[in-house]
């Protein structure tokens, strides 16, 4: 049995294995579309007491961090967030993350993946679903500023793929400051979840997507003429897109090339960090059968707990009897499910 820091298990045997409050989705959104607006258009998050730091990159670039400190200072723990697509501070999760990491004392770190943060990037590569290198290159930096400080990894959306293929890549080798790791709403599966998004009223979410990330990447085909042969003015949909642009810049040879090597799914199963996946069975970004491909990946895996519950939408799990005293699951369940290893961590 692997063990780290002298003291925890695997996640099937921690506490945090079995939630002390239920989730129960609202009734008053009662289907996967509304689960996921409501998240987006309906919910209010208080801005956190955050600041940005710009880090320079090993390959002359930079991310951003916006940063929460923690009420112990150096030894807190803390939080390292993974956005999903085209997200940021703004984003409702994030805020909500940093809502608990405060409540908690704990400290929290956004990383901005590159040409999400508030100027372009100045090379011509931007981030994808499977690109690991940043994050655990922050991670490292981390560290090495609080050697003494727990560190729990949380991943949504695209950030949850990047988490948890990232995981699987360093297996036992990832460092020993990490206690835990929660992804929500991961489309393990990237191909199936490109075909999936724009069917039917999916249509919008695609089109919301594109509509952010088509004049990104027009002004850094703009500012990079080795770019210039890329066209994606005729870009539809976001397999389009990755076809188009993803790809290309980033050495895959067509979009079915980048999902298949980007995609979480093969890595779940090296895992070696206690990891919660949480996921709802209608995320409309992911077929459910893909829920299912990942239960079975992870049947025999030790340190990773997969909680699918029936409704939840796209990072949404809303619950609550009244639609003016919601309740959001998923965040909370990221912190408690972290909270042990940090309790029981010792460097």
């Amino acid at each position: 049995m692997p063990t780290y820091c002298g003291l925890l298990m695997p996640a099937s045997t921690t506490p945090a294995a079995s939630p002390a409050r239920a989730y129960r989705a609202a009734w008053w959104l009662p289907d996967p579309h509304s689960a996921t607006i409501w998240g987006r258009l309906g919910r209010r998050e208080p801005q956190a007491p955050t600041h940005t730091e710009r880090w320079d990159t090993p390959d002359g670039d930079f991310v951003d961090l916006v940063r929460l400190p923690g009420a112990r200072g150096d030894t807190s723990p803390r939080l390292l967030l993974l956005h999903g697509l085209e997200g940021g501070v703004h984003s409702h999760y994030v805020r909500a993350l940093f809502r608990e990491a405060r409540s908690r004392g704990w400290a929290a770190d956004l990383l901005l993946f590159r040409s999400c943060g508030s100027e372009p990037n100045r090379l011509p590569r931007s981030y994808h679903s499977g690109e690991t290198g940043d994050p655990r290159w922050v991670l490292s930096q981390l560290i090495a500023a609080y050697p003494s400080a727990p560190i729990g990894l949380v991943g949504v959306s695209l950030g949850g793929n990047v988490l948890c293929k990232w995981l699987g890549e360093d297996g036992d080798a990832l460092p020993r400051q990490v206690t835990g790791a929660t992804a929500i709403s991961v489309p393990f599966d990237l191909a199936r979840a490109s075909k999936r998004i724009g069917q039917g009223f999916g249509a919008l979410y695609e089109h919301v997507f594109l509509r952010s990330l088509k004049p990104k990447a027009l002004a850094k085909i703009r500012r990079h003429p080795e770019l210039a042969s890329l066209g994606i003015a005729g870009v539809r949909t976001l397999w389009d897109f990755d076809d188009a642009f993803t790809a290309p810049v980033h050495g895959f040879a067509d979009a079915a090339d980048y999902y298949a090597r980007s995609s979480s799914l093969p890595y779940l199963s090296r895992i070696a960090r206690p990891t919660l996946l949480l996921s709802a069975v209608d995320d409309p970004f992911l077929p459910a059968d893909v829920l299912d491909d990942v239960r079975q990946a992870v049947a025999a895996a030790p340190w990773v707990e997969a909680e699918f519950p029936a409704r939840g939408g796209h990072v949404g799990f809303t619950a609550g009897a009244r639609p003016w005293a919601p309740w959001y699951y998923a965040e909370w369940r990221a912190a408690e499910f972290l909270r042990p290893g940090f309790e029981s961590a010792a460097f």
